[in-house]
């Protein structure tokens, strides 16, 4: 799961982009201005930034400008019709695209997922590693084998998938949709059974006692999560 920042200093547009984003899979984080986008920013791992130019305190072109100090992760700005020079000061100073309010969500998105792409295809993001551990779970990705305390675990396409969902991004909660959503890539009708059955059956090969999960645990009336550090 990728995380984006949206600095704004107008909570019904952050939560309108939270709405768009989340349901596209995304984690977002919340900032009012500049000062606070900075402080996430370097305590989170951000993989975007969507920056309003207008802000009060610190401005979205300040704040992008000390960003670009320490980091390479793309950022959208988020601009009004009339703000055409600030747009082109924005793009000079290390913006990589803007979108202009009223948003149109579909293009809003399809700019986060191309913003995206370009960012970890050229190399630039962060790399997964192929190698995940979570207590006794150890999961390789390249070789598609999953192991408990040592020993070999048979896994589905699907259950493996799953797991994998899960320990990359270890203690995030996972809805039964956003599970769907990201595994079986489809849009999630009916997908809390699907999900839910699956989870039985990584419980059943995974944990010792599954009705009292060490690893795989529901957070009533969010999800599932891996509980413990990924190493």
């Amino acid at each position: 799961m990728y995380n984006i920042l949206i600095c704004d200093d107008e909570k019904d547009i952050r939560s309108a982009l939270r709405i768009y984003l989340t349901s596209d899979g995304y984690a977002v984080y919340e900032a009012a201005n500049g000062d606070e986008a900075l402080v996430i920013a370097a305590r989170e791992e951000i993989h975007l930034v969507l920056m309003d130019v207008m802000m009060p305190g610190m401005d979205g072109i300040t704040a992008m400008t000390k960003l670009r100090e320490s980091s390479n992760v793309p950022i959208i700005l988020l601009t009004a019709k009339s703000e055409d020079t600030d747009k082109v000061l924005g793009l000079n100073v290390g913006a990589d695209d803007y979108v202009t309010k009223p948003f149109n969500p579909v293009e809003l998105l399809a700019r986060v997922r191309s913003q995206l792409r370009r960012y970890l295809n050229l190399g630039c993001g962060p790399r997964k590693a192929s190698q995940m551990t979570v207590g006794g779970i150890s999961l390789d990705d390249d070789a598609k084998q999953v192991t408990l305390d040592g020993d070999a675990v048979s896994l589905t396409p699907r259950e493996y998938d799953i797991l994998r969902l899960l320990i990359e991004n270890a203690g995030h909660v996972f809805s039964p949709k956003e599970i769907y959503r990201r595994v079986w890539g489809e849009e999630p009708y009916g997908a809390e059974n699907a999900v839910a059955v699956h989870i039985r059956h990584l419980r059943e090969k995974l944990e010792i006692t599954p009705a009292e999960p060490r690893y795989i645990k529901v957070v009533w009336g969010q999800g599932y999560k891996m509980e413990g550090e990924k190493v």
